[in-house]
């Protein structure tokens, strides 16, 4: 599938205000509901949304407002059971305009736009990318267009402190790479991971370990994991404080017991 879907976002900012306190994460809880077994699971996209292979694009309406909508981030399984989890939304001085913001790869969508879907985990059920009964939950990142073999490159974080590393290199999102970026944030320095997913190799020589800064090279634009769909999967997540990820390797980087979902547009910086 092409992304030839037009601006799929509403443009709506928000005014900066004074620095926000620590954020504190939802906490995960879950809740059965009845469901026949062999009851049919609907895979058709609601009104309003794109379908993108097995996923749901939300498409919000030309006057809806990203804050009206926002109401809990739960989700509804494949088996029926409702669950909600650990998540960071956005902050509320933060712009929800996700245009304002800089990105790892060079602008992919008509008009000069970078994202086709972005993040929804802190949406109603009915919003999120993968719909109500699609076994997948919602986005926890940005899908971002563009040629295959686009270059991918580093963006430093806001507020944070010294260079990044590199963390994982290898098989998550298709082939993808993890970096850490330390953040000073509401007084403290904390600690965050950043996947690039789907690519299609990732630089020469990018191991476990390298330092990497602004704009250092991590890959290509591919579809790895995500066939015939080329794009970047960008997805941030706060570790938990006191936790050392050295000791974590590969797919325990995402787990919820390592670290939270974030909002990407808390810590990209602006153009």
């Amino acid at each position: 599938m092409k992304f030839a879907v037009g601006a799929l976002f509403v443009v709506v900012t928000t005014s900066l205000g004074a620095a926000a306190g620590p954020l504190s994460p939802l906490r995960i809880r879950t809740v059965d509901v009845p469901r026949t077994p062999g009851d049919p699971v609907e895979t058709a996209c609601a009104e309003g949304m794109l379908p993108d292979g097995e996923a749901c694009v939300h498409l919000p309406a030309e006057d809806e407002a990203e804050d009206a909508v926002i109401a809990s981030n739960a989700h509804r399984e494949r088996s029926g059971r409702w669950a909600i989890y650990d998540q960071i939304p956005r902050r509320p001085e933060r712009p929800a305009d996700y245009e304002l913001y800089r990105y790892p790869v060079a602008p992919g969508l008509a008009g000069g736009r970078t994202v086709v879907s972005g993040y929804d985990l802190d949406r109603p059920n009915e919003s999120q990318r993968r719909g109500a009964t699609l076994r997948a939950t919602g986005h926890g990142g940005v899908d971002l267009p563009g040629p295959r073999g686009t270059e991918i490159k580093l963006v430093a974080l806001e507020h944070q402190q010294g260079d990044a590393d590199v963390v994982f290199v290898g098989q998550l999102f298709g082939t993808s790479v993890v970096t850490r970026h330390t953040i000073r944030e509401a007084g403290q320095l904390r600690d965050y991971v950043v996947l690039y997913g789907h690519l299609a190799s990732a630089a020469p020589g990018l191991v476990a370990g390298t330092t990497v800064r602004d704009g250092d090279l991590l890959g290509f634009m591919g579809d790895t994991g995500s066939p015939e769909l080329v794009h970047l999967h960008l997805e941030v997540r706060r570790v938990r404080d006191g936790l050392d990820i050295a000791t974590k390797a590969g797919g325990q980087l995402m787990e919820s017991a390592v670290s939270i979902v974030c909002d990407p547009r808390n810590v990209l910086p602006f153009k």
